[in-house]
């Protein structure tokens, strides 16, 4: 994936984005002595500085102290217990990003590098130069997705605000658009961490014995999970991608668990289904919760008549099926008792099984995707395989069909498995991730999380402060109000209008179809300027008016910024849904008026411009 996309962001780069220069610093030598070194410099300015106070200090034990400092500290204590700035009255901290060389190109985790490495115990990023680092106390990351290079530097007056206040941006290579917005936030805000893979094989060897946390020997405290189940759940796209049906005629829909009522988080369903003379139709439906114990399991007497009752499979016959009057209705209303909106349904091809039950539900952890084929993506392990590698249980060995109970409790100790040791389970990569308000917590910062709850449920855990929104001026809101706390030294907020417009777009036929012809015409009129006339047929008096209000949401949060806060803005991507609508429209091949040639143009054209993303940095003065 990453491969693919480097090479249509570099081929797009020098078109779109030809030179882009941080201001040079003027007081501060970038040899290659110093460019190693700026760490230990900042370091050094502290004990020089501590030093020389000493000599008006009453007590030698004054100026040691004040010299045993660490970076992150910005103060000296005096004996009379007067603080004084170990860097001065007028000290401010600073940051340059550097002259870009040749062909050069952020990625995401260069962005996230320049946080963990100013609020913990980063390494210190080569692209830009942070002058008087200890200076600075708090880090606000902010996410704009759709705002790719091309949009930026053709609407740059409607972004003056933005160049105001950050300056020249740096080009970051996006993720491959062929995946989703999550994943763009999911490299922001988790981290790699290398590991031996010794203990990564010591970990799975554990695993086989121990499946659940109640596992854990009497007298240790179990480990908090690297990630909560909630990061597991299925995205939008790959419920899409994966088949999972949002409401159809006939399809019921989980709701919200009344307030103040208990309800299950998390519950594993497994279906079993026979031919009628309709189709698939649902006779048995199991539930079973974290414990492996029953919660329900019924017989269901399908309403068409049976053609094959499907025993090798289902272990269902008609003894089975002739005494019982339970309907789909009834199994319906017993489900939504149990499941609600916020429960997190486990499975095996869930989307199989909530066809059959016709039910729409949102929060879904699929073990068939959880734990990734060796071939890839397009393929998917069996369950009775999965369970056989990760829990060292023998399924579906029966003659007589297989048994929902045991498939439903094979696929929950599955989940709670990845649980318990993270993602990488499984993936044979000694690459381990950690969340970054993890991280960051352990070198003693506390975080802030502004966002929509489904970033939240994923990245929000412990100590984090987890804010919910639900549109950008309420995230500005919130973000503004958690600058005031000086508690918090890391802010993450998202501002996703300009994304939702595109998504919007993407998803009108007639407007797409519009939009296609146009960038067609442009492409075939003039081939030399395809870039630039593809950026225009975007532009409308709606997307001007989103631009213009970010570039004011932009400017209003920077300017409520403490004095020596450093501010970073990500784009991540650009406009991605477009791009995914047209490479399912070749896949699907059902617009016949369309010449195929020409939308592949367009298609490689939209994607090298969408994966060219972006990078403010500064410090608010």
């Amino acid at each position: 994936m990453q491969s693919r996309a480097s090479a249509a962001s570099s081929s797009f780069l020098p078109r779109c984005f030809p030179t882009v220069k941080g201001k040079k610093p003027s007081s501060v030598s970038m040899g290659k002595k110093k460019r190693a070194s700026d760490r230990d410099a900042d370091t050094q300015l502290i004990n020089c500085t501590a030093s020389s106070s000493s000599s008006t200090s009453t007590s030698s034990s004054s100026s040691s102290s004040s010299s045993s400092h660490s970076p992150s500290d910005s103060i000296g204590k005096e004996d009379n217990g007067r603080y004084f700035d170990v860097y001065g009255p007028e000290a401010k901290a600073e940051a340059t990003i550097k002259s870009p060389q040749a062909n050069s190109t952020l990625n995401l985790e260069d962005v996230q590098g320049l946080v963990t490495w100013v609020l913990g115990e980063g390494v210190m990023p080569s692209w830009i130069f942070i002058k008087n680092k200890p200076l600075i106390s708090k880090v606000v990351l902010l996410y704009v997705p759709g705002l790719d290079a091309s949009l930026y530097m053709s609407q740059s007056r409607l972004l003056n605000g933005l160049k105001n206040c950050c300056g020249h941006p740096m080009p970051v290579l996006a993720l491959s658009c062929i995946l989703d917005g999550m994943q763009t936030i999911d490299a922001l805000l988790t981290c790699k961490q290398k590991r031996k893979y010794q203990e990564i094989c010591s970990e799975i060897q554990t695993s086989e014995a121990s499946t659940k946390p109640d596992d854990i020997p009497t007298g240790k405290k179990a480990k908090e999970p690297p990630f909560p189940a909630s990061y597991y759940t299925l995205t939008e796209r790959e419920m899409e991608e994966n088949g999972y049906c949002s409401m159809q005629p006939g399809f019921v829909s989980t709701l919200s668990a009344p307030a103040g009522s208990r309800f299950y988080d998390m519950l594993a369903v497994d279906c079993e289904m026979c031919v009628t003379t309709k189709g698939l139709e649902l006779t048995r439906v199991t539930i079973v919760d974290k414990e492996g114990q029953v919660v329900l399991d019924k017989l269901v007497k399908p309403s068409n008549s049976i053609v094959d009752y499907n025993t090798r499979f289902s272990g269902i016959t008609c003894e089975m099926l002739s005494a019982v009057t339970t309907t789909l209705e009834d199994v319906q209303e017993e489900f939504l008792k149990l499941v609600c909106k916020d429960t997190i349904l486990v499975g095996h091809s869930l989307e199989n099984d909530l066809l059959a039950l016709k039910i729409s539900h949102k929060m879904v952890i699929d073990t068939a995707i959880l734990y990734k084929h060796p071939r890839g993506a397009h393929f998917k392990s069996a369950l009775r395989v999965l369970a056989r590698k990760f829990l060292s249980r023998e399924i579906q060995k029966s003659a007589s069909g297989h048994d929902s109970v045991e498939d439903a409790r094979a696929a929950m100790d599955l989940v709670l498995l990845k649980i318990k040791y993270g993602p990488e389970l499984g993936s044979h990569t000694p690459v381990l991730r950690k969340k970054l308000v993890s991280l960051l917590s352990e070198n003693g910062q506390t975080s802030s999380l502004i966002d929509d709850s489904s970033v939240l449920k994923r990245y929000a855990i412990g100590p984090c402060h987890a804010i919910s929104v639900v549109s950008d001026e309420d995230a500005l809101g919130k973000a503004k109000k958690e600058l005031n706390n000086e508690r918090i030294n890391f802010i993450w907020a998202q501002f996703s209008e300009l994304n939702s417009y595109f998504t919007k777009q993407a998803k009108d036929d007639k407007k797409l179809g519009a939009q296609i012809a146009e960038m067609i015409s442009l492409m075939t009129c003039n081939d030399n300027s395809g870039q630039k006339s593809l950026v225009k047929s975007f532009i409308t008096p709606e997307l001007k008016e989103i631009l213009t209000r970010l570039d004011t949401r932009i400017q209003s949060l920077y300017n409520a910024l403490p004095t020596n806060s450093l501010f970073i803005l990500s784009t991540g991507h650009g406009n991605i849904t477009i791009v995914q609508r047209l490479r399912q429209m070749l896949r699907d091949n059902n617009d016949q008026t369309v010449c195929r040639d020409k939308l592949t143009k367009v298609l490689a054209e939209l994607q090298a411009q969408a994966e060219v993303a972006l990078c403010f940095a500064s410090v608010r003065h």
